[in-house]
């Protein structure tokens, strides 16, 4: 019988990312689209915080082992913002389009040099007994001008990567899901379940 994980997430986008990069594990990988979960307000305050508290919430509800990430984009000349705030950046339901138009028009007079920003995720592996193990991952770029290719979402027609010189959004799914903050994080998850007897 297949060892059972849990990821928690009702993002279908996130969904597909992760169970691409957990597919070469030999484990059942459990989502919200086979059962109804509870929606956990993400009240902390750090990456860190959010990942765990969504996590914990989900293996006491089903007491089984449980992944949650939380990522958002860090941007230096807006110092820091949106970070944790990035799902919830431009409003109430505010749309992908709504949250990047935003950005772009607070950094409209920011040069390209000082543009930097970088996407970070945070994975937390909780049991049931709440032992937890974190796994980080980040991904360096710089705010484009204007948005850029049809890939991906949220903010990544907005995010260049100069070293492949083209925004996430230009990117093709499998390039995105080795370089991604999400990718390198859940790749080191991947690579703690393979090697730990769970």
């Amino acid at each position: 019988m297949k060892k059972q994980l849990l990821l928690a997430t009702k993002n279908r986008h996130k969904l597909e990312e992760l169970s691409h990069i957990l597919a070469p594990l030999d484990w059942e990988v459990l989502t919200y689209e086979k059962e109804d979960y509870p929606d956990v307000p993400e009240t902390g305050k750090t990456f860190d915080e959010n990942s765990w508290i969504k996590a914990r919430a989900m293996v006491e509800y089903t007491g089984k082992l449980c992944v949650a990430d939380d990522s958002g984009l860090e941007i230096d000349a807006l110092n820091g913002m949106p970070g944790v705030m990035s799902a919830r950046f431009g409003g109430e339901g505010a749309g992908y389009g709504e949250k990047n138009s935003k950005v772009l028009s607070m950094m409209k007079d920011v040069p390209e040099e000082k543009r930097t920003a970088r996407f970070i995720c945070v994975a937390s592996l909780v049991w049931p007994d709440r032992r937890t193990e974190f796994f980080r991952g980040i991904c360096e770029g710089m705010i484009a001008c204007s948005p850029s290719g049809n890939n991906g979402f949220g903010y990544d027609p907005i995010f260049y990567i100069p070293s492949m010189k083209s925004t996430m959004a230009e990117l093709l799914p499998d390039i995105k899901n080795q370089i991604s903050h999400r990718a390198i994080a859940f790749k080191k998850l991947a690579d703690f379940l393979s090697k730990n007897k769970i």
